[in-house]
């Protein structure tokens, strides 16, 4: 099998992933279409092996971590999905009072990747719960095609309400300052902008090439939002120029970020989407701005 680089993937290849992963096209429709790029030694089969998660070797912070104390907690979504799981990271040390951050999987559930960002904030030094929105449906299946085959059966704003929910838990939990924020990917951006204008006291928003609040709810935002985008994100893109002038016209606090030349999903390393500089200077930007409205 042909060894296959980033450079032999055309970025029509990444768009049709992006319209599958998004569930625009079924798997069949994505298989028929990326069969007329397998030419010059390219297979189907090494296109797909090449394009999908590898979660197996693309952790950047072990669950056992040395100075990271990581578990399952449940929580109660009284407006929402009823109890939910989440993984709970934070700094293994004696000191309580970590700033808390959630953070909001994909459009598949709490998958291996999701779980290693909520890692990455507590060796930050923070304490961050990543719940699992298909906890009611048993939870992430353990892979991605089940993962957006269940998320589908979820009210999404059911949804937003077990993240708010995990909100009030991580506030109050002992060993945070009580001072929160949020940072989501992809529907976990949305999330985020929509939490950004439902909860009052979040203090920080986070969203990953992420849909945008509806212009109504826009007056409602008090928390200051950071925004990451992909340039080759067209179908998130399209909806800026509009919640950004609403985020002007409201004046409030925002900066945005466009990074140049990567697609949708670069700050996921577990796919070749990613891309190393772009997801480290926006992983960097992130911190710092959760230490400047946390602390």
């Amino acid at each position: 099998m042909k060894k296959i680089k980033k450079e032999h993937i055309s970025q029509e290849i990444f768009d049709l992933y992006d319209q599958y992963v998004h569930n625009t096209i079924d798997r069949r429709q994505f298989l028929e279409r990326i069969s007329f790029f397998a030419i010059g030694g390219l297979t189907v089969p090494a296109i797909l092996d090449y394009i999908m998660p590898n979660y197996k070797d693309k952790l950047q912070v072990q669950p056992d971590a040395p100075r990271l104390k990581s578990e399952y907690v449940e929580y109660e979504s009284t407006k929402g999905g009823g109890k939910i799981r989440g993984l709970l990271s934070r700094p293994d040390r004696v000191e309580t009072g970590f700033p808390g951050i959630i953070v909001v999987h994909e459009n598949r559930g709490l998958n291996p990747y999701i779980e290693d960002v909520g890692r990455r904030a507590g060796i930050e030094g923070f304490i961050s719960l990543a719940p699992d929105a298909l906890t009611p449906l048993g939870g992430y299946p353990g892979n991605d095609d089940e993962g957006r085959t269940l998320q589908q059966q979820r009210d999404r704003n059911e949804m937003l309400e077990d993240f708010i929910a995990a909100f009030e838990y991580l506030k109050v939990h002992p060993e945070c300052n009580g001072k929160v924020g949020v940072v989501g990917f992809c529907f976990g951006g949305w999330i985020s902008n929509m939490m950004a204008a439902r909860v009052p006291e979040l203090l920080a928003a986070v969203p990953f090439y992420g849909g945008q609040a509806p212009a109504e709810e826009v007056p409602n935002i008090q928390a200051p939002l950071l925004l990451h985008f992909a340039e080759h994100d067209d179908r998130v893109n399209e909806g800026w120029p509009a919640y950004e002038a609403a985020l002007k016209e409201h004046e409030k606090e925002y900066t945005a970020h466009l990074y140049p030349g990567v697609n949708h999903g670069f700050h996921n390393d577990t796919t070749p989407r990613y891309d190393e500089a772009a997801a480290k200077l926006a992983w960097k930007r992130t911190i710092d701005f959760f230490n400047e409205k946390l602390i």
